[in-house]
């Protein structure tokens, strides 16, 4: 049986990730939770190796940071929308079945 040198098997495990594809970040803010719940539930297992969580982790970041400019985009559109000609905000009007709901 011949041996290889530790240099050859970290040239494969290199290979190996760099081969993995590429995670795809969800279109949407919806689709952004569910994948970081999925994410948060597999990392929770403790039943990945160490480079699996690293590799889930650095993905839940990437979604996480998709995920709060979205909602900031969101926000400045909402703000943009309900902004007056002077430069004041308008509140927006309570619908009656909102207001129904809330008693």
């Amino acid at each position: 049986m011949t041996t290889r040198p530790e240099s050859a098997h970290l040239n494969d495990q290199t290979a190996a990730a760099s081969s993995t594809p590429a995670v795809q970040t969800p279109s949407d803010f919806a689709g952004a939770l569910t994948a970081l719940e999925a994410l948060v539930r597999r990392l929770e297992s403790g039943d990945l190796s160490l480079e699996a969580s690293l590799e889930d982790f650095e993905h839940g970041i990437a979604l996480v940071r998709d995920a709060r400019t979205r909602l900031e985009q969101a926000e400045l559109r909402v703000q943009q929308l309900l902004e007056q000609s002077d430069g004041s905000l308008m509140s927006p009007p309570l619908d009656e079945q909102s207001r129904d709901n809330d008693a």
